[in-house]
């Protein structure tokens, strides 16, 4: 009897989903049928989730305590300890490889070599970062970035706007990928100059490229067929670098030191304990990473190495934290997205907090639409102005990089403001750039211990900064991503 009441309950079940398949789903707004071209034909597609990008590991995020853990050795007290929350988001489980910087690299020389040569140039890495006045490293400056022995260690000797750069190509060549596994493109190898597939041009009906099978319109005014557009979600969001509040709360791994929503213990790095050897059996005394142990120790005794690595190590070496990331403690240090401020702590929000923001539109012609990309095939942007952001209330001008520490509303010298104007940055006088310090606005922030440096360093509340057009032989990057839609990976 149980068994017979079993069938039927599923049997029922069965026949509701089958109706309500069948039956088209319709606006709760005006009643009208989506996805009908007979009442016009407004689109809603099907969409589960974000998919996780190439490279990447989704981070589930939450709100930390972010800033220094340990005690300031360098007494600067530019990190002090607030809680913050940090939503969701996706962060690549390695460093950027010299392979992977190679194929940005042969990418551009392909498609700008013959007519902007200077675009290749300017993406490449400075590889003299590894010179010293009494060292030998010009076999390093020879061999690292281009020989295959170290096509799996991290690239370094780059800016921070060429990671940036690379952020943007690895956005476009991600979503002409997908587009091309969908069936809509074709590939297309022959691209040049201006004709390449840029992700905003190709959303801007500023780029066509090989068509193979383009999507249906079901707009009975349009031409029955149509280019994917963003709210098909078939494209993914962009690749950029991560803010430093994201850094520091991915390299901590936190998802692994947490009881319901108790954090267990602070962590000083991104392991329990404050060792830098793992406690593990199997491993027992092994190095969590690769850093400095001490003056002239950068990879330990012969026949009993400790990091084994007397410069950057392959990414992917020593233990992941809980998310799986590698290498966010030691190896090389990292770029972030923000404007260095030594006291940051106090003035960003507490929800994704982020210093370095210049609102920008793109540039448009006098009857309202988009300017022609140009001649890199990239979509012209401009910064906007103060008249479009008068009756604003959430800001007031473009250039937010100085709010609240760098503007003259924040300068305590009244007579500069008196004297000077009221001018848009007070940076350098605040800062004295130059002069008793390097801080600008183009001082950027980056993250974690590298190879050459101490242990106090791999802490991920530790901050340090380096002007965006300057390169070390320290300093790497990875990318991440911004999760759309749901903070809980499947929903």
């Amino acid at each position: 009897m149980k068994i017979q009441r079993f069938f039927q309950i599923g049997a029922m079940t069965a026949a509701v989903v089958l109706l309500f398949a069948c039956k088209k789903e319709a606006s709760r707004s005006t009643g009208w049928e989506y996805n009908n071209p007979k009442n016009g034909g407004f689109e809603v597609n099907q969409f589960a989730a974000q998919q996780t990008g190439p490279g990447l590991v989704f981070i589930e995020g939450g709100t930390f305590t972010m800033g220094e853990t340990e005690d300031d050795v360098m007494f600067e007290w530019n990190n002090q300890p607030r809680r913050v929350t940090v939503a969701s988001f996706y962060m690549d489980e390695t460093e950027v490889r010299n392979l992977d910087y190679l194929e940005y690299l042969y990418w551009l020389n392909r498609v700008y070599g013959t007519d902007y040569p200077g675009v290749y140039r300017k993406a490449l890495p400075d590889t003299l970062v590894w010179r010293e006045r009494l060292a030998y490293n010009e076999p390093i400056v020879e061999y690292y970035f281009r020989h295959p022995a170290y096509r799996n260690y991290p690239v370094v000797g780059v800016t921070w706007n060429q990671a940036n750069d690379y952020c943007l190509w690895r956005t476009d060549r991600v979503n002409e990928m997908l587009l091309i596994k969908k069936g809509i493109l074709s590939m297309d190898p022959a691209q040049k100059n201006e004709n390449n597939f840029n992700t905003e041009a190709y959303l801007a009906g500023q780029y066509e490229g090989l068509v193979d099978k383009p999507l249906p319109d079901l707009n009975p005014n349009g031409t029955g067929t149509r280019k994917v557009k963003m709210e098909d979600g078939i494209m993914l969001p962009k690749y950029r670098l991560p803010t430093e509040a994201e850094w520091e709360y991915a390299a901590l791994g936190l998802i692994g030191n947490t009881l319901y929503e108790r954090v267990v213990e602070r962590k000083n790095y991104p392991w329990n304990g404050s060792s830098v050897r793992t406690s593990e059996s199997k491993y027992y005394g092994s190095f969590m990473d690769n850093f400095k142990r001490g003056k002239g120790d950068y990879m330990g005794v012969a026949g009993n190495l400790n990091d084994g690595s007397a410069i950057p190590a392959p990414c992917g070496s020593y233990f992941p934290n809980d998310y799986g990331l590698y290498n966010m403690a030691g190896n090389v240090s990292e770029w972030v997205l923000d404007v260095y401020r030594p006291l940051n702590s106090y003035e960003v929000s507490d929800l994704h907090p982020f210093r370095g923001n210049v609102f920008k539109t793109p540039i448009r012609d006098a009857e309202g639409f988009l300017a022609e990309k140009d001649s890199l095939g990239h979509i012209k942007y401009r910064d906007i102005t103060t008249a479009e952001a008068l009756n604003r209330k959430n800001y007031r001008q473009a250039d937010n990089i100085n709010y609240l520490d760098g503007d003259f509303a924040s300068n305590i010298d009244n007579n500069v403001w008196r004297e000077t104007g009221k001018d848009s940055s007070a940076t350098n006088l605040m800062y004295q750039y130059g002069i008793t310090s390097m801080i600008s606005d183009h001082a950027r922030v980056y993250k974690g211990g590298s190879w050459k440096d101490p242990a106090y360093y791999m802490s991920p509340g530790t901050r340090r900064y380096l002007d965006e057009n300057d390169a070390s032989s320290a300093i790497g990057f990875r990318c991440a991503m911004t999760r759309v839609g749901g903070s809980i990976a499947g929903k």
